[in-house]
């Protein structure tokens, strides 16, 4: 029994043993109380009755009468006048009265009033004696009020006790229940402190649970700096802190090919031009602080633009890509016009180059890397600052205006054209965890089924990312009643900031309570940065419904993540740009074992992502990741 279950039943036996004994207490002095008035007033009319009867000097016609109008002016049950030679000479008896209390209480409390009895004489000559006896009858009823009067009192004191109790229980339970609550937080991995409460006990308990949380977040910040340094050094040019080559490169296949990516966008290449003879011509550490200056100036870009990165490729090459199509060109002229304005101030020689190139989805890594370098070429050969740009993006359905993709996506909601596609998500065993469920909307009635990568960012600006998103869920929890196959449906960001869309998710898990438990719902990595209180609020609503709650494209900021703790995450989901080549670079491998031990120490599963190579999901195995996703994945097994 629980420790508040066991106060209560302590107090329940407190109440009922007051009530019972308070009772039976006052009952009993009631009880004694109506004997006693009943035996004196038996001999206050016996000695009243014994005067009269002797002034009347033995008349017996005169003492009958004197005796029958006693009897019948009082409440009598007998009245009895007995000679001197014990004979009895004048009797008056009624009948047993009508008792208004119950039988039993007459059984288990009698009341036994003696008679009462005087002497009758005629001067010194003695008549004999008389003897009263009164009816019980109004006593035991009398009693009875009295006890229902006890009862009913000593009842409205055990409320109010247990009025009392229940206020001083729940003080006790608050802290209590905050405790448990603390503990239950601490097991999903969120790291939450209490308010001490005033018990000292209860005090030590609390103070407890909160040091150990706070020694619990030191851990975490240690893991996330270790974590952060492991990023950098696997991840990182060492001189600029810019992404190095393969990390890079692993971020734009992703880009490329990721499903709710851009349609398009834009790759700009830059190079140092004679970066050997500049070395020599101003030294290698002024070489150094220009090449720092370089990526500072590309940083900045990157910092004004959500989803463009940046990247050193080898000694004297940067890359850039954008998330926009149709604004390689201008950028590159823009960053070669800033860096012209900086460079002059490391040596006359100081000068850069660029490429730019539009970038359509789906294009070949080696394609698009090939067209990069062919600008670059041509920009090189015109010389210092040169821009040139190559091939032509793919075509974007950004032409037909917001109004037009507004127009297309309410169309395609209205009639339906839209679907899930389904990977399987494995763990080890080789068990599907869940079926990774993008949504796919068929914007031409004629057309393919569109991937997110064609309608998501601009769906974003037409604000119809929470449409499009409960619409997905609607189709998950459809698919999972029909076969009981767990699945994830990807939430945008965007749709956290509508204000109805978690209340309206709550509602359709709360109509398919079986269909929830089985559901997980997954949200880019950006709004566990962006949108911290808003992705926590989600997991509050929706967690308890049994939904999982989760982070995808994981990886580059998750150790920066403010209070990531308190998230509460049931599963991360590692971008392919972190798990891509970590079969062939230890660094790499490195930094994805830090990943899942910091996660794991959140109690939340670690998936990798964009798995293709066996080598890869042999060494992502050995880093400790739960289960993995991708082209290799979806191979193995049905």
């Amino acid at each position: 029994m629980s420790l508040i279950g066991q106060i209560w039943l302590k107090l329940l036996v407190v109440v009922v043993l007051s009530f019972v004994g308070g009772v039976a207490i006052h009952t009993d002095a009631m009880r004694d109380t109506l004997q006693t008035q009943l035996q004196l007033k038996n001999a206050d009319n016996a000695t009243a009755l014994a005067q009269v009867l002797s002034q009347l000097k033995g008349d017996a016609a005169l003492m009958e009468l004197a005796l029958a109008a006693q009897f019948d002016t009082g409440y009598y049950r007998r009245i009895r006048l007995v000679g001197a030679d014990g004979a009895p000479r004048l009797v008056r008896e009624a009948p047993p009265q009508a008792q208004t209390a119950p039988a039993w209480l007459e059984r288990a409390l009698p009341i036994a009033a003696a008679p009462g009895v005087a002497q009758v004489s005629d001067g010194w000559h003695a008549l004999g004696r008389v003897e009263v006896e009164s009816h019980d009858a109004y006593a035991y009823a009398e009693l009875w009020r009295a006890l229902k009067r006890g009862a009913a009192a000593m009842l409205l004191l055990g409320l109010l006790a247990a009025l009392a109790g229940a206020l001083i229980v729940r003080r006790i339970r608050a802290p209590l229940d905050l405790a448990v609550a603390q503990a239950h937080s601490l097991e999903r991995g969120e790291y939450v402190t209490v308010a001490e409460p005033s018990t000292p006990e209860l005090r030590r308990l609390v103070r407890a649970m909160n040091s150990m949380v706070a020694r619990l977040k030191q851990v975490f910040e240690g893991q996330a700096k270790q974590l952060e340094a492991l990023r950098r050094q696997a991840n990182g040019d060492a001189l600029t802190g810019l992404s190095n080559r393969a990390h890079f490169m692993g971020r734009l296949d992703a880009a490329l090919h990721r499903e709710d990516g851009s349609a398009d966008g834009g790759l700009v290449l830059l190079r140092i031009l004679d970066l050997a003879e500049l070395n020599r011509a101003i030294g290698h550490d002024s070489a150094d602080r220009m090449i720092t200056t370089i990526a500072q100036a590309l940083e900045a870009y990157t910092a004004r633009v959500d989803g463009c990165f940046v990247g050193r490729l080898n000694g004297s090459d940067f890359a850039m890509c954008l998330p926009v199509g149709g604004l390689a060109e201008e950028t590159a002229r823009a960053v070669t016009t800033a860096l012209q304005a900086l460079l002059p101030a490391f040596g006359k020689q100081a000068a850069v180059a660029a490429g730019a190139v539009e970038v359509a989805r789906g294009t070949p890594l080696a394609a698009l890397m090939a067209q990069a370098d062919l600008a670059l070429a041509r920009a090189e050969a015109q010389g210092a600052f040169a821009v040139e740009t190559v091939g032509e993006g793919g075509q974007s359905l950004a032409s037909l205006g917001e109004g037009g993709w507004r127009r297309r996506l309410h169309e395609a909601l209205a009639a339906g054209r839209v679907a899930l596609v389904e990977y399987p998500v494995r763990d080890a065993a080789g068990q599907v965890l869940h079926l990774e469920c993008p949504l796919r909307v068929q914007l031409d009635p004629e057309g393919e089924p569109e991937p997110a990568a064609r309608w998501l960012p601009l769906a974003a600006r037409a604000r119809l990312t929470a449409a499009l998103d409960e619409r997905a869920l609607s189709l998950a929890l459809g698919a999972i009643a029909l076969d009981g196959r767990p699945r994830a449906v990807n939430l945008a960001a965007a749709s956290l900031a509508d204000g109805g869309f978690v209340a309206r998710l709550r509602a359709q898990l709360l109509q398919a309570p079986q269909a929830a438990r089985q559901l997980w719902l997954e949200l880019p990595e950006a709004a566990a940065a962006e949108r911290f209180e808003l992705l926590r609020e989600l997991g509050r609503q929706l967690r308890p419904l049994g939904a999982r709650i989760g982070l995808e494209h994981a990886g580059e900021r998750i150790g920066r993540v403010e209070r990531l703790f308190e998230l509460g995450l049931d599963y991360v989901k590692l971008d392919v740009s972190i798990t891509r080549g970590v079969g062939r670079d230890a660094q790499r491998a490195g930094f994805v074992t830090g990943v899942a031990a910091m996660l794991h120490s959140l109690s939340a599963q670690v998936i990798a992502e964009g798995v293709a190579q066996a080598d890869d999901a042999a060494a992502l195995w050995r880093c400790g990741v739960d289960a993995q996703t991708g082209p290799w994945i979806s191979a193995q097994g049905g």
